[in-house]
């Protein structure tokens, strides 16, 4: 029970920020580019975030969607986050890279009992 609490907690920021900027796509755009990010980086960003969130929510083919979202957190703390000297900043940093700490070790656990991906190794045997 504890996996499917945290693995539904970790989910719900990336679930509910990919689906905030796709339904807000053209601000999401102009946030994009104060940023020097393309359209195309934008547009796979949000697909990771509703993908890999779901992944790990359902616990389907969650060290993969965990891994993923691991690697994300570490690249927007290192890439976006590094004013330490804006206190609002060093905040973002830090909670990325311990998001970022609980997505590895999900993807180390696995999901647990209450997921697909035990289901289906269950149906394998």
């Amino acid at each position: 029970m504890a996996l499917l609490i945290g693995r539904l907690l970790l989910a719900w920021i990336f679930l509910h920020e990919g689906v905030s900027l796709a339904l807000n796509f053209s601000g999401a755009v102009e946030m994009a580019a104060q940023f020097g990010l393309s359209v195309p980086l934008l547009v796979a960003t949000i697909a990771l975030q509703i993908g890999a969130g779901l992944s790990i929510a359902t616990g389907l083919l969650t060290r993969i969607g965990a891994s993923a979202l691991g690697l994300f957190c570490v690249a927007t703390a290192t890439l976006f986050h590094t004013n330490f000297s804006d206190q609002n900043e060093l905040l973002h940093f830090e909670k990325d890279l311990a998001i970022a700490g609980g997505m590895f070790v999900l993807a180390a656990a696995g999901a647990g009992t209450l997921s697909i991906d035990h289901w289906l190794r269950g149906r394998g045997q």
